[in-house]
């Protein structure tokens, strides 16, 4: 009997713009991921959930009740209104929510929500401590409650993109990498991301950009912002060590066909005009394409750099019935992602 999945049911992933239940979220609490930044990373999860919390609920882990009742003072002091936080007590390892946490379908016509659960190998083996976190789905699923899809392959949530209308972005640096799903052709993974995501046209772009320990997730390089246009992470200087990477991706995507055959809109979105580097001189992935889109807020990384307020000015462009609010990641990117990274969107049905 051939098994059921995600489309054959009638389920697909909605685009990130779709509205939102409410977004999860991770407390962080780690030193080794924040190195001497843990107030900072807190600080930025505040002004996260300050401006989330408006338009939708937070779903927040912490480790303890002891934690939760610290994090609910600090909501408390910056105004949150914390009646729509719902605290989830877990010993979770990071925060990384996008990568190990599920990935929400719905089936819009029945009502439906259901969650695929990928198996989360903390990107390609490299952290063996942070393994742990694979099992988030499954206890969030005590609370959802909704049917649980486990394809039985390594994906993390950062590595795709979706427009809702049937179209997904990833990258060859990280799907295709052996480190992931050495058994699988590129031909069964497309099979694998159609069935579960309900998903048609997969546009493979080439590599990521640097300092980026997740091979090349694509949320730090091109985003859908509408079903046919895309934001595309650009560096207009050749001494940007991004610059060959990011042009090639570029191009790829300016000759992407949409399911009807139309091109797509491919938009520039800068990069930082200096490269954030850690506290040894070693690059840090610093992307504005790291963007989170909640109810009413795109929330922007910011990295005190000269190209922040362009980044403003071209996500306020595209999202004019959104509030564009900067978030300083200047320490959240230490731990190797930012605002995106740390997110997971639960549609409303």
């Amino acid at each position: 009997m051939k098994l059921a999945t995600p489309a054959s049911l009638g389920f697909h992933m909605p685009a990130e713009w779709e509205e939102h239940e409410a977004t999860l979220l991770a407390w962080p609490h780690d030193p080794l991921t924040f190195p001497d930044r843990i107030g900072k990373a807190e600080e930025a999860y505040v002004s996260i959930i300050k401006a989330i919390a408006l338009s939708e609920k937070v779903y927040l882990l912490v480790l303890d009740e002891r934690m939760q009742q610290r994090v609910s003072a600090m909501l408390l002091d910056a105004g949150v209104d914390l009646s729509v936080v719902r605290f989830f007590a877990v010993p979770y390892a990071d925060v990384w929510f996008r990568d190990y946490g599920p990935t929400f379908v719905v089936d819009r016509n029945a009502r439906k929500r259901a969650m695929v659960d990928w198996i989360f190998s903390a990107w390609g083996d490299k952290y063996e401590e942070l393994k742990k976190d694979s099992a988030i789905p499954s206890f969030l699923n005590g609370f959802f409650r909704v049917k649980r899809f486990e394809p039985g392959i390594v994906m993390e949530g950062g590595s795709i993109d979706v427009n809702g209308r049937g179209m997904l972005l990833t990258t060859e640096q990280c799907l295709l990498n052996r480190n992931r799903n050495p058994s699988l052709s590129r031909k069964q993974i497309e099979e694998h991301l159609k069935a579960y995501l309900g998903v048609s046209c997969i546009v493979w772009l080439k590599e990521g950009i640097a300092g980026d320990d997740t091979d090349g997730h694509v949320d730090d390089v091109a985003r859908f912002v509408s079903p046919h246009a895309v934001l595309c992470a650009y560096a207009d200087s050749r001494n940007d060590p991004d610059f060959p990477a990011l042009g090639e991706n570029f191009s790829i995507l300016s000759e992407a066909k949409d399911n009807d055959g139309s091109p797509l809109a491919v938009l520039k979105l800068p990069v930082p005009a200096r490269k954030v580097v850690d506290d040894e001189g070693k690059p840090l992935p610093a992307s504005y394409a790291n963007f989170y889109i909640g109810n009413t807020v795109v929330l922007v990384p910011q990295f005190n750099d000269t190209n922040d307020e362009k980044a403003i000015a071209v996500l306020s462009g595209l999202f004019p019935h959104r509030k564009v609010v900067g978030i300083d990641c200047s320490s959240l990117v230490f731990g190797l992602g930012t605002l995106h990274c740390v997110s997971q969107q639960v549609p409303k049905v």
